[in-house]
């Protein structure tokens, strides 16, 4: 069994995690004619937007409510109003998502009642548009969490309750937010080529792709449409990529009724062989042949990649789910797990982990436990620890600011493994320290002794 071994400093050293706050917003944005709105100081948000741009190269829009210090003592109810109408006049989005942070949370705030105050006070201002509240306190929880959070507040307070009349080609897709904009596209083509019609929520490949619109657009542009959430309930199956996405898919199994499917990892043959069988018994349609290629080349990748994993050590910093699809596409290529850190106990994915233990920590226990490794796995904030223990790097997760095309790497379904192992091996192979022949023949320099040396033998 996994042992969790909790944090016991007072102070993280080189930070892992992301609040939950930034996780909430990451979601919202996945939505078309979005704006995030932080409730709270902008110092909170000024940091998740140097993030989101960093990571994305793109223009983001994120919103504050901007609460100073007589808002902090006062409330800031007021706060919440006036910005929510700025919102409504200025960029017209169809959906404002409220996301708290530690200030309004520690202090008490009840902004579920301040936003039901609103919406009724200025039913008529803010008609065309939803309001909907995450309640995502900075000192509680990581990205996973806000993510989820905001997904399970979007159903909760849009999506038409009730049972509805289902329709057999429509399915609900709630990814994790570890899944890249690559992956959420290639998910979706493959959903389709079963014939099948696929509802993402949230859509990162649709707002977050890098794509350059033809006008200004002041909220997002692409994404899941709120007309779309609305009808969830609609779909006659609901597959949960993420044990963190398990809630929101109760959530909506508890509206509508939509069964769900958890699917905690999309990474390796056996994991995506499952979503493969899944689609074509909802479809009731056969495996197209596409698909059967390029799990014929993910054969091939295991049988070219697996002489280059055998016995490597492997240390791995990321968030909960995130960490066991990376541990177990390592260890089921042959690789040890020398050192697993992750941002949050709350997750129980992590009793699922192959390791013997899991550390809730930071950056800086990941460089203490990851000596002797043969490759760092984490984000980009892990260049210094790599660069100090001489051991090679590979980003995951976010942020990713010191590469470009991150977002456009894939990582799930039979493509994204193969493409896995290609990278790690060729990592693995650019790394690799050719043999000396002092290393190969021990006794090559060795001093010889002065008797042998005046030796008849060995004068000449």
């Amino acid at each position: 069994m996994v042992r969790i071994l909790r944090n016991t400093k007072s102070a993280a050293v080189n930070p892992l995690k992301s609040s939950q706050p930034l996780g909430a917003a990451f979601a919202f944005l996945g939505v078309e004619g979005a704006m995030p709105l932080f409730h709270g100081s902008q110092g909170c948000t000024s940091f998740a937007l140097v993030l989101f741009v960093r990571h994305f190269k793109e223009a983001i829009p994120l919103q504050t409510t901007a609460m100073d210090e007589v808002a902090t003592i006062l409330g800031g109810a007021d706060h919440l109003e006036e910005a929510i109408l700025n919102l409504k006049t200025r960029t017209k989005p169809k959906l404002i998502g409220v996301c708290t942070t530690a200030l309004v949370e520690t202090r008490g705030e009840d902004c579920a009642s301040d936003i039901a105050n609103v919406k009724l006070k200025h039913a008529e201002e803010l008609a065309g548009t939803e309001v909907v509240l995450a309640n995502t306190p900075d000192f509680g929880g990581a990205i996973e969490e806000g993510w989820a959070k905001a997904v399970a507040a979007m159903i909760e307070g849009i999506t038409r309750s009730g049972a509805r009349t289902r329709q057999p080609k429509k399915i609900a897709i709630l990814p994790g937010c570890n899944l890249t904009v690559a992956d959420v596209e290639h998910l979706r083509d493959m959903v389709e080529s079963f014939g099948l019609k696929p509802v993402i929520l949230p859509d990162v490949s649709g707002s977050l792709d890098g794509t350059v619109p033809d006008r200004w657009v002041t909220t997002t542009y692409g994404g899941t449409s709120v007309e779309e959430i609305r009808e969830l309930g609609t779909a006659a199956q609901c597959i949960v990529i993420g044990e963190h996405m398990r809630h929101p898919a109760k959530t909506l199994h508890g509206l509508t009724g939509v069964p769900y499917a958890v699917f905690q990892s999309l990474t390796g043959l056996k994991a995506v062989d499952r979503f493969v069988s899944l689609l074509s018994a909802v479809s009731g349609a056969a495996v197209p042949a596409r698909v059967r290629r390029h799990r014929a080349q993910l054969e091939d990748a295991l049988l070219d990649g697996h002489f280059h994993f055998g016995g490597k050590k492997i240390a791995i910093a990321a968030e909960p789910d995130q960490l066991y699809q990376l541990a177990t596409f390592f260890t089921g290529m042959g690789c040890d797990i020398a050192a697993a850190v992750t941002t949050t106990d709350m997750s129980k994915i992590l009793q699922k982990v192959p390791a013997d233990w899991v550390q809730i920590g930071d950056l800086g226990d990941l460089e203490a436990l990851a000596a002797g490794a043969d490759l760092l796995v984490t984000h980009s904030h892990g260049r210094q620890a790599s660069r100090r223990l001489g051991i090679p790097l590979m980003r995951v997760g976010f942020p990713i600011f010191d590469r470009l095309g991150s977002q456009h790497k894939l990582t799930i379904l039979y493509r994204g493994t193969r493409d896995l192992i290609f990278d790690v091996a060729n990592i693995f192979q650019a790394n690799q320290h050719a043999p000396t022949p002092e290393a190969l023949d021990l006794f090559r320099k060795r001093e010889m002794p002065d008797e042998l040396r005046s030796s008849p033998l060995t004068r000449h």
